[in-house]
C-alpha cells in the first residue's frame, strides 16, 4: 500500500484549518488559512489541522533530501567536507560572502568551475554563488563528479542525479518513484508536489536519527544554523535557540517543515495564500502546543516573528487535533 492510499478516509474530515490574523492596533486587517500535519516515522498522521492530504510543492524544504545523495554517494567525504559543507548543501541562504565561500568550497574540492552552476545570478548579485540555492547546486555537481555522471544537464528530470534523488525520496515515502509529480523550482532544479502528510513524514525521518546520511545532515544543520538561512531568518534563529531539539527548513509559498530531533516526529505547514509571515506564526503556535520549545525560546521567537511593529502583530486561532 502506498502512503497516499494509507491516508484515505476520515483524515480529511472534521478538522478546521488554522487561521492567522494580522492585527493593526488590535483590529483585524488580514487573514490567512493554514493546514498542518504531524506524522511519525511510520507515516501515521498523529495530529492535524485542516487537510493533511492537501497537495503543495515542497519547494526548498526538500533540500536535505536532495543533499542526502551528496552524503550517500561518498562525495561529501571525498571532498573532505565537514558539517559546514553539509549545512550549506541544505541551505536557502542569504547570499552573504560567508555563504558564497562555503558553496565555492564544495566546487573547488571537486575541481568544478563556478560557471557550471545553473542556478541564476540573483538580482543585484555578481555570481551564481550568491544565489540562495548555490550550496544545493554545488553539492549536485560534486555528486555528479564523484559518480562519473555528466555535469551537463544535471537539472534535467532524466539525469541520473535527479533520478536518484527521486528514488531516495520515494523510498522514504514508501511509494514508487514513478508516482512522484515534479515541476521546476525557481532555481531550475526539480521540486516535488506532495501531500502535507508526506512532507511531515520526510521530516520525521530527518530528525529520527535512524538513517546515517540523514542524521549527518540534521546534525550539520543544527551545528551551523547560520549557514542554513542567515542572521535574523526564521530557520537560523529557531535552530540556534532550540537547544538542538528542533530542525527547521522552510520553502517558498508558505511551506514550513520541522522535526523534533530524536522523537521521529515531523510537522509540515502550508499557508493557502503562500504567506511567509503566517507560516512562521503557525510554526511557533504549534510548537507551543507540541511542547517542542521552552517558554523562553517561544517568547524570543515571537518577539522577532509575530510582533512585526509596535502597531502590528500576528495571532493564530485553532489547534492541532488527533
Amino acid at each position: 500500500m502506498t502512503l497516499s492510499a494509507s491516508f484515505g478516509g476520515s483524515s480529511r474530515v472534521g478538522t478546521p484549518p488554522l487561521e492567522v490574523r494580522l492585527l493593526r492596533d488590535g483590529i483585524v486587517e488580514s487573514r490567512h488559512r493554514v493546514h498542518a500535519a504531524v506524522c511519525d516515522s511510520r507515516g501515521r498522521v498523529l495530529l492535524k489541522a485542516g487537510d493533511p492530504q492537501s497537495l503543495s510543492f515542497v519547494r526548498s524544504a526538500l533540500k536535505p533530501f536532495q543533499a542526502s545523495i551528496f552524503v550517500a554517494s561518498g562525495a561529501a567525504d571525498q571532498g573532505g567536507h565537514g558539517e559546514r559543507g553539509l549545512a550549506i548543501a541544505c541551505a536557502s541562504h542569504a547570499g552573504s560572502p560567508a555563504h558564497a565561500r562555503e558553496a565555492f568550497r564544495l566546487l573547488w574540492s571537486a575541481e568544478i568551475d563556478t560557471d557550471q552552476l545553473r542556478c541564476p545570478v540573483p538580482m543585484g548579485g555578481a555570481s551564481p554563488l550568491e544565489h540562495n540555492c548555490s550550496g544545493k547546486h554545488a553539492a549536485f555537481l560534486a555528486t555528479c563528479r564523484r559518480m562519473g555522471w555528466t555535469t551537463e544537464g544535471y537539472l534535467q528530470l532524466d539525469h541520473p542525479l535527479q533520478q536518484e534523488v527521486f528514488k531516495r525520496v520515494a523510498e522514504q515515502l514508501g511509494m514508487p518513484a514513478a508516482e512522484l509529480l515534479s515541476a521546476r523550482d525557481d532555481c531550475g532544479a526539480p521540486t516535488l508536489q506532495l501531500q502535507l502528510s508526506q512532507m511531515a513524514l520526510l521530516f520525521a525521518h530527518l530528525g529520527s536519527g535512524g538513517q546515517a546520511d540523514l542524521e549527518r545532515l540534521s546534525r550539520s544543520m543544527l551545528a551551523h544554523p547560520e549557514l542554513v538561512a542567515g542572521e535574523g531568518r526564521f530557520d537560523t534563529e529557531l535552530m540556534r535557540r532550540g537547544l538542538g531539539q528542533v530542525l527547521s527548513k522552510g520553502g517558498a509559498e508558505g511551506v514550513q517543515c520541522l522535526s523534533r530531533v530524536g522523537a521521529g516526529m515531523g510537522l509540515a505547514i502550508k499557508v493557502e495564500d503562500g504567506s511567509g509571515r503566517a507560516k512562521h506564526a503557525v510554526a511557533l503556535h504549534l510548537m507551543e502546543q507540541l511542547d517542542w520549545l521552552t517558554p523562553m525560546t517561544l517568547e524570543e521567537m515571537r518577539a522577532g516573528f509575530m510582533e512585526l511593529a509596535p502597531h502590528l502583530r500576528l495571532e493564530v486561532a485553532g489547534e492541532l487535533r488527533s
